[in-house]
């Protein structure tokens, strides 16, 4: 038999995740049965279970899927030169979570992870280990701009970045509930907060001398 490459095997993998992502935010993680995959992929359980030993371990790699993006995303900003002001970041955070949720339910996908998460250590393990990848990363912005007055020098940036990962799950959680129309406002919101350092916006909000 002829050898099967690798991007064929990846191609295939990625057609069975795509299929379960389409099945879980249609009828959620627990609702969603394997024939259920079996029949959205359009393969034989032999095909799947090549790729998939069971329903759990496709929820964690789509779970894993949805934290790398978020985690990938949050290092670009902090590794941008020149440095990216820190609203500017997290708007670009929220655009490509907006992006990505339009092409594949995203935001409906992390509601389902954080929910899952509090019965299931392993979906625990790799939410806290994708939350705190991201927040090291913003903290590295938060230094950045603590020292020209965008932020409170005397606040620990750990904390500061931990807060402003916050914003994150906010974001998240409007847009899966109520709609791309409610978080259109949020990225210029975001801007507007934390402006770039030397923008006419951080020079107007910067204390006077």
């Amino acid at each position: 038999m002829p050898k099967v490459s690798q991007e064929y095997l990846d191609a295939r993998r990625t057609e069975i995740l795509a299929a379960a992502r389409r099945c879980f935010v249609r009828d959620g993680f627990h609702e969603t049965s394997m024939q259920d995959l079996l029949a959205e992929a359009g393969m034989s359980s032999g095909s799947v279970y090549r790729y998939f030993s069971s329903k759990q371990d496709m929820i964690v790699a789509i779970a894993e899927e949805n934290l790398a993006e978020v985690v990938r995303e949050a290092r670009r900003q902090a590794e941008r030169r020149p440095p990216v002001g820190l609203g500017e970041a997290v708007a670009d955070l929220f655009e490509v979570i907006r992006a990505k949720h339009a092409e594949n339910g995203f935001a409906a996908i992390a509601l389902l992870t954080w929910s899952e998460s509090l019965r299931n250590p392993r979906l625990a393990e790799r939410l806290t280990t994708a939350l705190t990848e991201a927040t090291a990363d913003l903290a590295t912005l938060v230094r950045e701009h603590q020292d020209v007055s965008q932020l409170p020098p005397d606040v620990a940036a750990d904390s500061l970045a931990q807060l402003i990962t916050s914003t994150v799950p906010g974001y998240i959680l409007q847009l899966a509930t109520l709609g791309p129309d409610a978080v259109d406002g949020l990225p210029a919101a975001a801007r507007a907060l934390w402006p770039t350092p030397g923008t006419p916006a951080a020079a107007k909000g910067s204390p006077r001398s």
